[in-house]
Formats: C-alpha cells, structure tokens, sequence
C-alpha cells in the first residue's frame, strides 16, 4: 500500500501562464536587484542549515491512541503506515503495564510513535492507572503529539473512556484531540452491503453520530466517522473515512510540530546560532536610517527637524519588524521605540536642545542622533529576536544592549571625525 499522502510533501506543477513579451532589461541592471536583495535578506543556505540541526533534534510525532478494545485502533494505524496487518499486531511493544507503543517505520529511526492503551479498564481504579501513565509519558519528553479517540459508532456506554479524556485534555489543552467515530457497518441495514458515499447519510448512523459529537463535544476538537476493516470484509473502501482522517493530520500536525520547533529553538542553543544571522541583515537596514538622522540632526534649527528623525526611526522599527516576521503599524512601531527607548522622547528633547551650544551644537546633535538611531535599531533586533524565538522581551537586556551601543556608537563617531 502507497504512503500516504498527508506523510509526504507534494507540489503542485505551476500553470502555464502567457505574459506580455517585454523589452530586455539592461544585464546589470538585473544583477544588481538580485544583490541588493540578497544584502537585506537572511543568508537562506545559513539558516536552513540551523532549521535542519533544530528539526534532527526534534523526536518522532506521537500519536496516542486512546479507547476500548476492538475499537479499531490498531486498523487506524495500519491505514496511517501503508503497514500489514499482521505486522501491525507483533509491532506493539509494552511500554508499561497500561501502554504499549509502534514506532514507525524502525524503531531505531522513527518518524511516527503511535503510543496505544491496552484494554482501557472499566473500573475506576484502571481508569486512574491510565490517566497517570498516559500523564507522565506526556511530562517526559517534549515532541508533537496528537490523541485519537476510537468510539464504535454503537458505544454509548464511554463513561470511562470520557473521564480519561477530559483528565488528559484537562491537563494538556495544548494537544489536539480528534474522535474517531468507528465501526459504522455495524448499523448498517440488512440489504446494505456495501459503503455509501461519504460521509454516510443513513438515519441510524447519522443518529448516533450526532449523539456521539455531542457527548464528546467538550473535549474533541475535530469529529471523524470512519470505518477500516479488512480486505476479507468485503467492504470498498477498506479504509473508509481515511481521507477525511488524513485531512485532519494534515491541519493539526505541521502545527504541532511547529510549536514544538519553536520552543525547541527558544530552550536550546539554536536560538543563539539564529540570532546572528538576523543581526547580520539588520545591521544593513540600521546603517542607512542612523546616517539620515545624522544628517537631520545637523540642521542648526533646534526642533524643527525632529518629527522628521521620529519618523525615520519609526520607518526602521517597521522594516526591522519584516525582517523578523512582525508586521507593524506606524504607531506600533512608535509604541516599540517607547518601550525599548528608555525615555525616547526626553531623550530626543535633549538632543534638539544640544544645537543651542554655539558652534559645535550641530556636530554633537547629528552625531548623537545618528548612534542613538543606531543603538534603537540593535535594541529592536532584540526585541524582535526575542518575539521569533517564542520569549518575552526582556526588558533588561533591551536596555543593556541599548546603553553598549549607544557607548560604541559614540566610540566609533569619534574616530571617524578625527
């Protein structure tokens, strides 16, 4: 049986599209976009090779099955895998007295777990040994998880399967949890032999999938009839109800796994090996906004060019938001420069006062403006840097990056003048 599709990454071909012919571009022409557009952009060969360290350190996507025996997990896992049947059946392997897990394709280089509870008790005592099994194989590694509830379509005695599910979801609001509504033959009438068009429209098997939705309804996030049965069934489809099933996969999955990259990134030293590379980039959007506020500062004129340098400042706080994936607003991006400033309007008060100093006013205004618009624009790099990674901005650190540019700016404007 083929892969399927949700497991593997497809491209659609791109349509033929006529365009108007236009007369050719003078060579260099072209070439010079392409480098400025390399220059303010991050080395995408660089990060790539972070990402693909960042996705060899992320483990196997988990999927926990969770329901009654004979619920038709087991034939879940064969319709995600392509795998036999009776491969399926010796694959499990005890995990713990209540838990037993499939790796998928080898064990030794996984690229699903499904993680399946054996025989889910009855008793309340049983119940509460689940609950604490599936609990703490949850706490114990960090990776994408998503949780499948299996209920026959003539189950309504789920009472315990509910009061594990609604401790697990209780507890793990973060992990999708999708009802698997199984077994639907079974309600079928004598003279339907076969399956209908999905999804099944009979008035006994809508009934009690409605029942079932709404008796679940406070803990599944996505509700899914289905019926995989075995090819000697004589049923067509075997797998009915799998692309209905694979769709979901594919909404809930990349998301999981994107937010555990993501925080993969933000506890490991990834994030340190990210953060140079946007740095890098954002240094040249910063060279050319500090020298505009230097040359704006040096007009004599005590405040009549300041709303011009808040605007440049503010027109690099947006572009630098780009860069790191957060479109911004002009007044959110003046809010930024507030919050990372450190007294930014008093700070830009006492520059515009510098120019009445006879003199030298001018010359200490532009080179004040122009390290000052330098050491926001590191400040931002920051704070976006920060918002990428999953943290909150550290206000302190803000600061501390602030006060050392700003002293190195300062440094550096010195010697260039002399």
């Amino acid at each position: 049986m083929p892969v399927p599709n949700w497991m593997r990454s497809t491209a659609n071909p791109p349509a033929t599209v006529t365009t108007p012919v236009e007369k050719p571009k003078p060579k260099f022409l072209g070439q010079y976009g392409q480098f400025l557009s390399r220059w303010f952009q991050v080395d995408a060969t660089a990060l790539a090779e972070v990402l693909a360290r960042a996705r060899q350190e992320l483990p196997a996507t988990e999927v926990l099955l969770i329901g009654k025996p004979q619920s038709g997990k087991s034939s879940i896992v064969r319709a995600m895998t392509g795998a036999d049947a009776s491969i399926v059946g010796v694959g499990f392997r005890p995990h713990t007295r209540q838990i037993q897990r499939y790796d998928y394709p080898t064990a030794e280089l996984p690229l699903l777990t499904f993680t399946d509870t054996v025989g889910l008790g009855e008793t309340p005592e049983q119940t509460a040994e689940v609950v604490a099994e599936l609990d703490h194989l949850l706490q114990q590694s960090q990776r994408a998880r998503v949780i499948i509830l299996t209920v026959k379509v003539t189950d309504f005695a789920g009472d315990r399967l509910h009061q594990v599910a609604t401790a697990l979801k209780k507890a793990h609001p973060e992990i999708p949890f999708i009802l698997a509504i199984t077994c639907l033959h079974e309600l079928y009438p004598p003279d339907q032999a076969n399956h209908p068009p999905y999804p099944p429209g009979m008035p006994e098997v809508h009934l009690a999938i409605a029942g079932l939705k709404e008796r679940f309804a406070d803990i599944s996030d996505h509700v899914i009839p289905l019926d995989f049965t075995l090819e000697e069934d004589g049923y067509t489809p075997v797998f009915y109800g799998f692309e209905a099933l694979a769709a979901t996969l594919e909404a809930v999955l990349p998301k999981a796994e994107a937010q555990l990259l993501r925080q993969l990134i933000a506890q490991s030293h990834l994030s340190d090996q990210l953060a140079p590379l946007y740095r890098q980039v954002g240094r040249r959007y910063i060279a050319p906004f500090a020298v505009m506020a230097g040359t704006l500062a040096a007009v004599p004129l005590p405040f009549a060019t300041m709303p011009v340098l808040v605007g440049v400042q503010v027109v690099m706080v947006v572009l630098l938001g780009q860069l790191y994936g957060q479109t911004l607003s002009p007044s959110q991006a003046g809010g930024i420069l507030t919050t990372i400033g450190g007294g930014f309007v008093a700070r830009l008060v006492g520059q515009q006062l510098i120019k009445f100093i006879p003199g030298l006013g001018s010359v200490l205004s532009a080179s004040w403006a122009a390290a000052y618009t330098w050491a926001l624009g590191e400040a931002a790099c920051v704070y976006f840097g920060d918002l990428m990674g999953g943290k909150t901005p550290d206000p302190q650190r803000i600061q501390q990056v602030l006060q050392e540019t700003l002293a190195t700016a300062h440094l550096r404007l010195r010697h260039s003048e002399s």
